[in-house]
């Protein structure tokens, strides 16, 4: 098999495993009624909390009107709440709720148990090898122009 035809099976290969990790975090987030973008939100507030919903959408790599319907969401559920910004009032930031900042923390354990399942099993020097060879990665495709440039 030539080297591209090798780039393009390896590539499917990660492609389908992203495919397949996000539909076992899926399951394992359904077990709180917690989709894997609402998680995305919450969990990100946890790290930064009252930013807007432009920056959250941002952060997320998502479109502004998606993190507004997936907002409203969060909302209505009593997990998130907006609160308007002194500086402008047409803007909010966006806070965690008590029951919000709950959710948030199985989140985040059913991430880590899942990341402890798969990643933690390979060999710490294995994993430093995938990591350099990720950051390569990134760094190939933020070279191509068409990706967001923004942190990975």
């Amino acid at each position: 098999m030539n080297h591209q035809n090798e780039a393009l099976r390896v590539w499917f290969r990660l492609i389908r495993l992203h495919t397949r990790s996000r539909m076992a975090i899926a399951n394992r987030l359904r077990a709180f009624e917690l989709s894997v973008p609402q998680c995305d939100v919450l969990t990100t507030l946890t790290e930064r909390e009252g930013i807007s919903q432009q920056e959250l959408a941002a952060r997320l790599y998502v479109t502004k009107g998606n993190i507004s319907g997936l907002v409203d969401r969060l909302v209505a559920s009593g997990l998130v709440e907006r609160r308007s910004l002194q500086s402008d009032r047409r803007s909010h930031a966006i806070h965690l709720t008590p029951a919000g900042r709950e959710l948030a923390r199985k989140g985040i354990e059913a991430q880590q148990a899942f990341v402890s399942d798969t990643f933690g099993r390979i060999a710490p020097e294995r994993l430093a090898l995938l990591d350099d060879l990720l950051l390569e990665l990134r760094e190939h495709v933020r070279a191509t122009g068409d990706a967001v440039e923004q942190e990975a």
